[in-house]
């Protein structure tokens, strides 16, 4: 057997493992509500919208056609997971193609968990000149610890510190597709 397909298989039993915690309903649901404040924050400073690939590409996509304002879009891919379950040191993809000089940037992203990924590229941002950094995030996970970015600036849901996945979060790359959030069972 390959590790490709050992990988494949224990996902399947994740997901046989594994206890809705948000429906789609409740997904879309807050999703609508996450606009609505980023609307009456973001709507008159012509943002730059930096979805965080990949888990932030599903958020992404149902969040931006519910924001009915002049923007930007680029994309930003960094991460620490690299096929994994645990994070390592961050591994820079891509960074924006347009400048952020002088611009207001929303960063989208699927969840807040330890923060160390979305910390390093708020950082970065600021670094090439933004005026000011915005985080949307569907889920941030509650941890017992600090964490470099304790809060996103909008936040749909809040999820225990379990391993989850769904809506873009993935279980070794898999699952990012399902339309509600799941955890493991313990």
């Amino acid at each position: 057997m390959t590790d490709e397909q050992s990988i494949f298989e224990d996902s399947q039993r994740a997901i046989d493992n594994a206890s809705c915690l948000y429906t789609a309903e409740e997904v879309d649901t807050t999703i609508q509500t996450m606009a609505q404040a980023i609307i009456n924050e973001l709507q008159h400073l012509n943002p730059i919208v930096l979805p965080v690939m990949i888990g932030g590409v599903v958020l992404a996509g149902k969040l931006i056609p519910q924001l009915p304002f002049a923007m930007q879009i680029d994309y930003v891919h960094a991460t620490r997971y690299q096929s994994g379950t645990a994070g390592q040191t961050l591994n820079w993809i891509k960074k924006p193609t347009k400048s952020l000089q002088d611009k207001t940037v929303l960063l989208i992203d699927d969840i807040l968990d330890e923060g160390i990924t979305l910390a390093a590229i708020i950082d970065y941002c600021y670094e090439v000149g933004a005026n000011k950094v915005y985080t949307a995030v569907l889920a941030e996970k509650q941890l017992n610890k600090p964490k470099p970015l304790e809060k996103a600036d909008f936040t749909g849901l809040t999820l225990p510190n379990r391993y989850v996945f769904g809506v873009g979060m993935d279980y070794r790359e898999y699952h990012r597709n399902l339309a509600g959030i799941y955890a493991l069972n313990e």
